[in-house]
C-alpha cells in the first residue's frame, strides 16, 4: 500500500485537517517533475556525480569523519530555514530557496512555502492539544487525591483520628495491601523561555522527595475531603429528581462502600478516555513526522537536489519532533492505573488501558452468506406453498392469513431496519464517519455492518421458517384438535426473540445488545435521563417503527381475546382502537420530552422549535387514526391540513437542521460548505426523495384506489417506505454530526469528573 493512501487511514477523523496535507504537497512535486521533463535536457546533478565517481579508487573501506560528511552535505544544501520566535515563545519556521534565479523555479519556492505552512499548522495544533493535555492532567491529580483520601476514610476511618497524615507520605497500608498516597500527577514548571519541564511523580513508590518541594504541595487529607463535593451526573431518574428538587447538581460526601465504588468506577472511565487521548495524540505527532519525512525524500527523488536532512532537522528540533511530554504521561497514566484501578495486575490494567478492536472473521462472512441463501429458499418455499393449496381462494384460510400476517410483519419492518443500518455502516466507513465515537459505544465492541447483516438474516432465517412451519401445520390440520396450540407458534418466536434479546449471557454480542437495551431505557424513561445523541438517535428511528409497534399491541389482542370471541376482530374493540391510537404517538412523545430536557439543561432555544415540530406530529398522528377508524369528511379534512403542516414543518428540519443542507453562501451551492460524499447530486437526490416519501404518507388520508394493493397491504407497504427514509436520513444525520465535530476538533467523549472542589470563601459567601 502506498503511503499517501495508509496516511490517510491512520489519521484520525476528526483531527484530519490538522494533519499535514500530504496530497497537495505531492500535486506540487508533480509539477516539478512535468517542468524538469519539459526543460532542456541537461546532466543531472546525481548522473554527473556517478560519473566522476567511476574515476575514483576503490573507497569502501575508507573512514570518513562526521564533520567531513556534514561539510559536503551543506555545500549540497540549496535551501535555509529560518526560525521565528513568537511574543507566545511559539516558533514559526520560513525556507529560503538558495537556488539562482535560473534553477530557482516558482514551483519549487511555492513547495517550501506550503510545506513550512503545513509545519507551522501541526506545529501549533499539537502544542495546543499537549497543553490541553497538561491541564487535564492537573485536573486528574485533584481527583485522585481526593479519591485516595476518600479510599482511607472509608476504609480505615480510626487512621484519620490517630495521624496528622499527608498526601505525600511513603507507603502506608489499606487491607492488608501496600498502597502509596505519592500521587501528583506532572507538576508542572514553567520556566523562562516558556517550555514545559515535567516532573515524573505520578506514581512514585519510592516515597523521596524534596522537602522544599513536599512542603510546597503537602495537603492535609481531611482538608481535601472538606473542600469535595461528587458531581451528580443525572443518570439516573433518582439523582434527576433530587437535582429537581434540591436544585444543585452537587452532593456531600457520606463516606460509604456504595460512594467509593462509584467513584471509581466513573474516574478509572475517565482514565480510560484520557490514555485514548494520549495515545492518538502521539500517533499523531508520529505519523506526520513519518509524512515530512516521505514527501522530502520524494523531492530529492524529483528534483536531484539534497534538502531533506536539513529539513528534516529542523522537523525533529520543532516542538512536536521534540517534545515528550506526552509520551511521559502516558508512562505516569500506566502506572497509576495499574496500581490504583487493577491492584499492581499490569497485564488486567493494560487490556482495560488499551483494549482490542475486533478482528473481522470469516465465520460471519460464510453464515451470513448461508442465512441470505436460507432466506431466499425459505421465502420461495412459502410462496410455492400459498400458489399450491390456493390459500387465498378460500374465505377461512384467507382471513387467517389476514390475522396472521401482522403477528410476522413485526420481524420484517425490524429486518428491514437492520439491513439499511448495515449499509448505513458499510457507507459510514467508506467515508470515514467516525460512527462509532458519536454513538458513544466502547471501544472493540462496536458492530461491522457484516455482524449487523448476520443478525438481521439470522432472524430472517429464524421468521420465516416459523411462518412456513406454521402455514403449513394450519393447512394440514384445519379440523384437528391441535388447532389453538398450532396458533401458538408466532407467540413462542416472540418469546424466543424477547429472551435472545434481554439474554445475560456473554453470547451473540451481548455488549451491542445492553447498550440497546440500556437506550431504550433512557427512552421510556424521558425526560429522567440525560438525553444523549445515541438516546434521541433510536427514538427517531422509533418514530419509523409505529406500525411495528401496533403490531405488539395486536399479539396482546390476538392472545388476549381471541380465545373467547374467535370471529372478533380487534378493530371492532373500542378499547383496541383507543391504543391503537396511543401506541403510534408514543414515539413522537418520547422525542418531545427528550427536546424538553434537552431546553432545561443546553438552555437553546433550537430544542424548543424541534420539540413543538413533534407535537405537531402527533397532533396529526391523532387526528389521521381518528380520520382511518371513522371515516369522517370531517376528520379528512382535519387530517389533511394537520399532515400537510406537520410534512412541511418535518421535511425542512430533514433537510436544514438534521443534514445541514441548503445554506446560504455556501460554496457548494444549495449545500453546505464541507461534504463527506464526493458526488454532489447525491445530495440533491436524497432531499427530493425525503420529500417524496414524506408525502407519501397522505395516500392513508387521500385513499387512492390502488387496485394491486387491498386491506393492511397499503399501510404496511407505506411503513416500509417510511423505514427506508429513515434510513437514508440516518447516513445524512450522523455526516452532518460527524463534520460538526470535525470543525470543532473533537474526537473524544466529555466524561464528567466525579469530584468537584470549592473553596471555603466562596461557600461561606453564598
Amino acid at each position: 500500500m502506498k503511503f499517501g493512501k495508509e496516511f490517510k487511514q491512520q489519521k484520525v477523523p476528526e483531527w484530519t485537517e490538522a494533519y499535514m496535507n500530504y496530497n497537495k504537497l505531492k500535486r506540487i512535486l508533480h509539477e516539478i517533475q512535468k517542468f524538469k521533463l519539459c526543460e532542456v535536457p541537461s546532466t543531472p546533478i546525481r548522473t554527473s556525480q556517478q560519473r566522476v565517481s567511476l574515476y575514483k579508487p576503490f573507497s569502501g573501506l575508507e573512514v570518513r569523519s562526521s564533520s567531513e560528511e556534514s561539510s559536503s552535505d551543506l555545500e549540497d544544501q540549496v535551501i535555509a530555514v529560518e526560525t521565528i520566535q513568537e511574543n507566545d515563545h511559539r516558533q514559526v519556521y520560513n525556507t529560503n530557496f538558495l537556488g539562482s534565479p535560473k534553477e530557482g523555479r516558482q514551483s519549487e519556492i511555492m513547495f517550501f512555502e506550503k510545506l513550512d505552512e503545513e509545519l507551522n499548522k501541526v506545529n501549533t495544533f499539537y502544542r495546543d492539544k499537549v497543553e490541553e493535555v497538561i491541564g487535564e492532567a492537573a485536573s486528574l491529580n485533584k481527583q485522585m487525591n481526593a479519591l485516595i483520601a476518600l479510599r482511607i476514610k472509608v476504609k480505615q476511618p480510626d487512621t484519620l483520628g490517630k495521624l496528622h497524615m499527608k498526601l505525600y507520605l511513603p507507603v502506608y497500608k489499606i487491607n492488608n495491601r501496600h498502597m502509596d498516597a505519592n500521587i501528583d500527577i506532572d507538576r508542572i514548571n514553567t520556566h523562562e523561555n516558556g517550555d514545559f519541564n515535567f516532573t515524573a511523580n505520578f506514581v512514585n513508590s519510592g516515597g523521596s522527595r524534596n522537602r522544599t518541594n513536599s512542603d510546597k504541595y503537602e495537603s492535609d487529607l481531611l482538608d481535601v475531603l472538606d473542600r469535595v463535593r461528587i458531581n451528580n451526573t443525572l443518570e439516573s431518574p433518582m439523582s434527576t429528581i433530587r437535582s429537581v428538587l434540591n436544585d444543585s447538581k452537587d452532593r456531600d460526601l457520606c463516606f460509604k462502600q456504595e460512594e467509593l465504588k462509584e467513584v471509581e468506577g466513573r474516574l478509572k472511565v475517565v482514565f480510560i478516555e484520557f490514555y485514548r487521548k494520549l495515545h492518538l495524540l502521539k500517533h499523531y505527532s508520529f505519523v506526520n513526522l513519518m509524512a515530512f519525512s516521505k514527501i522530502m525524500k520524494k523531492y530529492e527523488k524529483v528534483a536531484l537536489r539534497r534538502a531533506a536532512r536539513s529539513y528534516m532537522k529542523i522537523v525533529d528540533d520543532s516542538y512536536i519532533g521534540s517534545s515528550d511530554e506526552v509520551a511521559l504521561i502516558m508512562d505516569r497514566v500506566e502506572g497509576t492505573f495499574v496500581k490504583y484501578f487493577a491492584r499492581s495486575n499490569r497485564r488486567q490494567g493494560m487490556k482495560l488501558l488499551r483494549p482490542k478492536r475486533r478482528k473481522e472473521k470469516h465465520r460471519i462472512t460464510f453464515f451470513s452468506g448461508f442465512f441470505s441463501g436460507c432466506s431466499i429458499a425459505l421465502l420461495i418455499a412459502i410462496i410455492f406453498l400459498i400458489q399450491a393449496r390456493s390459500v387465498m381462494t378460500t374465505k377461512e384460510h384467507t382471513m387467517y392469513v389476514e390475522n396472521v400476517f401482522p403477528l410476522y410483519s413485526l420481524y420484517a419492518y425490524i429486518i428491514l431496519h437492520m439491513l439499511l443500518y448495515a449499509a448505513n455502516i458499510y457507507f459510514w466507513r467508506r467515508c470515514r464517519i467516525n460512527y462509532p465515537f458519536i454513538f458513544g459505544f466502547k471501544q472493540g465492541t462496536e458492530l461491522s455492518y457484516q455482524d449487523v447483516f448476520l443478525i438481521s438474516m439470522g432472524l430472517s432465517v429464524l421468521a420465516l421458517g416459523t411462518f412456513l412451519v406454521h402455514l403449513h401445520m394450519k393447512l394440514e390440520s384445519v379440523n384437528s384438535v391441535y388447532t389453538k396450540h398450532i396458533e401458538l407458534v408466532p407467540l413462542g418466536l416472540l418469546i424466543v426473540f424477547v429472551a435472545i434479546f434481554f439474554c445475560p449471557l456473554n453470547i451473540l454480542y451481548k455488549s451491542s445488545r445492553f447498550f440497546l437495551v440500556r437506550c431504550l431505557l433512557h427512552c421510556i424513561c424521558a425526560p429522567l435521563y440525560t438525553v444523549s445523541l445515541a438516546d434521541f438517535f433510536l427514538a427517531d428511528q422509533l418514530t419509523s417503527q409505529i406500525q411495528a409497534i401496533r403490531c405488539l399491541e395486536f399479539y396482546i389482542c390476538y392472545y388476549g381475546m381471541r380465545w373467547y370471541e374467535k370471529e372478533q376482530k380487534c378493530h371492532n374493540l373500542a378499547l383496541y382502537n383507543v391504543f391503537y391510537i396511543i401506541v403510534a404517538v408514543i414515539p413522537y412523545w418520547i422525542r418531545f420530552l427528550q427536546c424538553v430536557r434537552r431546553l432545561f439543561e443546553e438552555k437553546e432555544w433550537v430544542h424548543l422549535y424541534n420539540g413543538s415540530r413533534y407535537f405537531l406530529t402527533i397532533i396529526a398522528v391523532v387526528i389521521r387514526t381518528a380520520f382511518e377508524l371513522k371515516m369522517d369528511k370531517t376528520w379528512k379534512v382535519l387530517a389533511l391540513l394537520c399532515s400537510i403542516a406537520a410534512i412541511l414543518f418535518n421535511t425542512y428540519w430533514d433537510i436544514v437542521m438534521d443534514w445541514g443542507l441548503l445554506q446560504r453562501n455556501s460554496k457548494n451551492r444549495f449545500l453546505r460548505d464541507k461534504l463527506a460524499v464526493s458526488r454532489k447530486f447525491v445530495y440533491f437526490v436524497v432531499m427530493v426523495l425525503d420529500v417524496i416519501l414524506r408525502l407519501a404518507w397522505l395516500q392513508l388520508v387521500l385513499k387512492f384506489n390502488i387496485r394491486i394493493l387491498k386491506g393492511t397491504a397499503i399501510s404496511s407497504l407505506f411503513s416500509c417506505l417510511e423505514i427506508i427514509r429513515r434510513g437514508v436520513w440516518m447516513f445524512f444525520r450522523l455526516e452532518n454530526e460527524h463534520l460538526n465535530n470535525v470543525g470543532k476538533y473533537r474526537a473524544f467523549k466529555s466524561v464528567p469528573l466525579p469530584f468537584s472542589y470549592y473553596e471555603e470563601d466562596d461557600d461561606k459567601g453564598n
